[in-house]
């Protein structure tokens, strides 16, 4: 069985990506399970750098394949942000609880036609022959007036679907693997996988 190291020590993330590819001969090991412990600085300006920056990093220390990605939530009102700074905004150590309530406040009295925002995810590949694959998907929504729902993580409580008509933390995680940024980014990069020899 090919093994697979994404490098991520989010469990919630790494629970989802296992889900999305489980259809696939490979095991999905977190960089701690591979037993890499390093720290890697996220210098990048936009999700694909930085998804690239943590792929190669890991790579320099195995023979197997490296997924990684980065991913977050662009507000349009908020111009944009909390962008590549998803993790980090208001501080690392800071609780989703904070940032969700953050955002709500700064989108305080704005209508809802103006609340639209989108969850980005790039996912980069390193190949042991030194390759690199990029992919990148999103799925736009819109910044709810409250949090909801208790299946998601991260921003999911505020992040509302028109589709759906509900927030990606009401979803079941079949649903929102089904449509999610990280569930289309990854089949995409299966599909790369697969054409470059990588995957059955």
């Amino acid at each position: 069985m090919r093994k697979i190291i994404f490098a991520t020590g989010n469990k919630d993330k790494l629970r989802e990506i296992r889900e999305i590819m489980a259809d696939l001969d490979v095991e999905i090991l977190s960089m701690k399970e591979a037993g890499i412990q390093i720290d890697i600085e996220e210098t990048g300006t936009t999700f694909e750098e930085n998804a690239r920056i943590k792929a190669q990093a890991i790579a320099a220390h195995t023979d197997a394949v490296v997924l990684a990605d980065d991913s977050g939530l662009e507000v349009d009102a908020l111009h944009g942000e909390p962008g590549v700074y998803s993790a980090r905004y208001l501080g690392e150590e800071t609780s989703y609880d904070v940032k969700n309530q953050a955002i709500l406040d700064r989108l305080a009295g704005v209508p809802k036609e103006r609340r639209t925002a989108r969850f980005v995810c790039a996912i980069a590949a390193v190949l042991p022959d030194g390759q690199t694959l990029a992919t990148r998907e999103t799925i736009e929504g819109y910044i709810g007036e409250r949090p909801m729902g208790e299946n998601g993580f991260g921003y999911d409580p505020i992040f509302y679907v028109e589709e759906y008509g509900c927030s990606t933390a009401q979803l079941s995680e079949q649903q929102k693997n089904a449509f999610s940024h990280r569930g289309k980014a990854l089949r995409a990069m299966k599909e790369k996988l697969r054409s470059h020899g990588v995957l059955e």
